[in-house]
């Protein structure tokens, strides 16, 4: 089981947690959430659970709970610029459906 992350998405989070001065992490979790059932949850962590799962990747820590991973395994998080906007985007290869406004997913 694994999450991983695009060179633009490690850019973006390691930065924010050189300015934010503390944290030990990024927290990716699922929630259930929005009207296909299930929304991701982005967070800085300054802790980790004793059973959380911790992927290292290149000095970032990102942290998931063990009820998530089901639904996460094989992740991609990168972070992209559409004209105006940015943020993160979730490349789940799990999620069977999006809702219209790409908030919530199903599996």
């Amino acid at each position: 089981m694994a999450i991983t992350m695009t060179q633009a998405a490690h850019t973006h989070v390691s930065k924010f947690l050189v300015n934010r001065g503390t944290g030990t992490g990024v927290r990716v979790a699922v929630r259930t959430t929005g009207c296909s059932g299930m929304g991701y949850v982005l967070e800085f962590s300054d802790t980790v659970d004793a059973e959380d799962k911790v992927f290292d990747i290149d000095g970032v820590k990102v942290i998931v709970d063990p009820k998530s991973l089901v639904y996460l395994d094989g992740t991609e998080l990168d972070f992209v610029k559409e004209g105006l906007n940015e943020g993160f985007k979730f490349n789940n290869p799990n999620a069977r459906s999006e809702c219209g406004c790409g908030e919530s997913f199903s599996v």
